[in-house]
């Protein structure tokens, strides 16, 4: 997914804030389900995020076009992991692995059913 820094994404000096790097990542995941008509929120319940871990290698500023690149590494019975890469141009400026639960709407985490690990499966494999 592509998307552009916008002012509103940065500090005065024109550099994008640390945790939109997080923002950029969580629509990516979430364009992910909008372009198959869908939402990430799913008939049984949705994602959290349980554990991120974010590396930070360049800035990224006002007006990049920036490249969001998502990969899964894991599925488990109730969650999965991914990997997401941010690019301008050719060069890495941030990746996050992210681990993401599926739980009620009450909040109980719950194993994903064999449609919802299709389509996780769908989303985010190439």
């Amino acid at each position: 997914m592509k998307i552009r820094v916008y002012y509103e994404d940065t500090d005065t000096g024109g550099v994008v804030y640390h945790s939109n790097y997080l923002n950029f990542c969580e629509r990516a995941r979430s364009e992910a389900f909008f372009s198959r008509g869908m939402t990430p929120v799913l008939e049984n319940g949705h994602f959290v995020a349980r554990k991120v871990i974010a590396d930070f290698y360049t800035s990224a500023k006002l007006g990049d076009l920036l490249d969001i690149q998502t990969e899964l590494i894991e599925m488990k019975a109730a969650s999965f992991s991914l990997k997401q890469t941010i690019y301008k141009d050719d060069m890495k400026v941030f990746e996050l692995e992210i681990l993401l639960v599926y739980i009620t709407f009450e909040g109980k985490v719950q194993k994903l059913d064999k449609e919802s690990k299709e389509l996780v499966l769908s989303l985010f494999t190439g």
